[in-house]
């Protein structure tokens, strides 16, 4: 079960509402949920067995209550503050749950991501995309937009070796995209981690680089994902200038910022109905941000064999839904209650299992 750690005044100021710790505990009680702990970035660093910080560095930690928040392992939409408050506002009736619209692609040169299929085939064959536009970022959308992904990649990305996600500013790299596997030595570019310095590196240097430098131990852990393999995954535009290199790290030239306003997401695979839910989930959580909340554009995704010609192709995002019939009295014996087909359908939409809406039985029994 994850557990997310969320700022207490943020999550309250995107409710709308506040409450004593006490009854946030009974509203998450309700909701499904379980508050875990109240905390604070100093106290943890207090209660810390393995790591010991002097009092001068513990007087520089932040004292704002954090609440870390339990949620089902299936609940991929409560991995953010976005999500946790948006859930809750539907929960409490401030708000309906939002459709999502697909929009029409603004430019299909920019909408196009081309899979060289021989190559990633035989790696990490697939790649599904989105583009947000107009996006407004500050630093607490920043970080949660981070968090979040970096919550995925811990869970239904199984530590990025289902799927990987980049992120990307979309007017920093010119469409249209390629996804492709080449030779690490043939990968050059300059990684994220090392944009103060611009340093570029080639593939097979940057992962020996990984495994050994202290400064960026937290990607070691990816590096075997691919290190061996005679071709690495490689997302380019169309000037062949490297987006990522997934599973491992994105590219520094087409890095999000506070001044980022459009938001190009692809998300790599070994698992293309997992590579589906992720970038669903992102698209779901942060299109609130856009011009046009809750809207998204897409992107299609054309395989070629070697002669360029199309053997596979879809668009995505998919942001799935489907329509289940189920009789009241069926639900009810289900879970040992009895509740009328009005306040059912209510309790449905709550929890976003809607909208939902009660029609004519087809028989008595139902």
């Amino acid at each position: 079960m994850p557990t997310v750690g969320v700022s207490r005044d943020a999550l309250f100021k995107h409710l709308g509402r506040t409450y004593t710790d006490e009854e946030f505990d009974e509203l998450a009680f309700e909701f499904g949920v379980e508050l875990d702990d109240v905390t604070s970035e100093r106290e943890e660093a207090t209660k810390s067995d393995t790591v010991k910080l002097s009092k001068e560095q513990l007087s520089k930690l932040s004292d704002e209550v954090i609440y870390k928040i339990d949620v089902p392992a299936n609940r991929y939409d409560l991995l953010c503050i976005e999500g946790i408050s948006r859930s809750l506002k539907v929960f409490l009736g401030d708000m309906e749950a939002p459709q999502f619209k697909i929009l029409k692609a603004s430019d299909e040169k920019i909408s196009t991501m081309t899979v060289i299929k021989s190559n990633t085939d035989t790696i990490r064959p697939y790649v599904v995309c989105a583009i947000l536009r107009d996006v407004t970022f500050d630093e607490a959308r920043y970080q949660s937009f981070i968090e979040l992904q970096d919550q995925l990649h811990r869970n239904m990305c199984r530590q990025r070796t289902l799927v990987a996600i980049g992120t990307h500013d979309l007017d920093e790299v010119q469409g249209p995209f390629t996804y492709d596997a080449r030779p690490p030595k043939d990968i050059k570019f300059v990684p994220l981690t090392h944009t103060d310095e611009n340093r570029e590196f080639d593939g097979a240097s940057l992962m020996e680089h990984y495994e050994t430098d202290v400064s960026c131990k937290h990607l070691k852990m990816y590096v075997p994902i691919i290190k061996n393999s005679p071709l690495y995954p490689v997302v380019l535009d169309s000037n062949d200038m490297v987006l990522s290199v997934p599973p491992i790290i994105n590219g520094s030239k087409s890095r999000i910022t506070l001044n980022t306003k459009n938001v190009f997401i692809e998300c790599t695979a070994t698992d293309l109905t997992k590579a589906n839910i992720v970038l669903d989930t992102v698209v779901a959580m942060f299109s609130e941000y856009a011009a046009v909340p809750f809207s998204v554009e897409p992107v299609t995704v054309n395989y070629v064999d070697e002669s360029r010609k199309v053997v596979d192709s879809y668009v995505s995002p998919m942001m799935y839904t489907r329509k289940e019939t189920a009789s009241v009295n069926m639900v009810n014996s289900l879970i040992g209650i009895n509740v009328d087909p009005e306040p059912m359908a209510q309790l449905c939409n709550k929890i976003q299992l809607g909208p939902a809406r009660v029609i004519p039985a087809t028989n008595e029994e139902d």
